[in-house]
């Protein structure tokens, strides 16, 4: 098997598990939010859980199909035109779990939280 091949392979295997994270973490988030909603009526706090676990799901998702990318772009045969693609790829991808870390914990990814603040 060429070396080619093998990269290409790790790449789609790596895409499918950001796919798997993605949905997976949907799932089980829906699960546990669902069976809380059944047992209480705080509906505030199981739908702040459920967009905070959702959110998580995401973000991992993103971070493995970033690197999915890169392993397709940068190990096969690297273009000014792919290389280009990846870039711009990777930075709508930032953009995105910075955003989305944003709405899960509610500060920025520099920012420290109460208990990195603490220590």
């Amino acid at each position: 098997m060429p070396v080619q091949e093998i990269i290409e392979t790790a790449g789609r295997v790596v895409d499918l598990a950001g796919v798997l994270a993605i949905v997976a973490g949907a799932a089980v988030a829906t699960v546990i939010a669902a069976g809380a909603l059944i047992r209480r009526r705080d509906k505030d706090g199981v739908y702040h859980r459920y967009r905070r676990s959702l959110g998580r799901s995401i973000l991992l998702g993103l971070e493995l199909l970033v690197a999915a990318d890169i392993i397709r772009t940068v190990a096969i045969a690297p273009t000014f035109e792919s290389v280009g693609v990846l870039g711009l790829i990777v930075l709508i991808r930032t953009f995105l779990s910075f955003t989305l870390e944003l709405e899960v914990s509610g500060r920025w990814p520099w920012q420290q939280g109460p208990e990195q603040a603490s220590t």
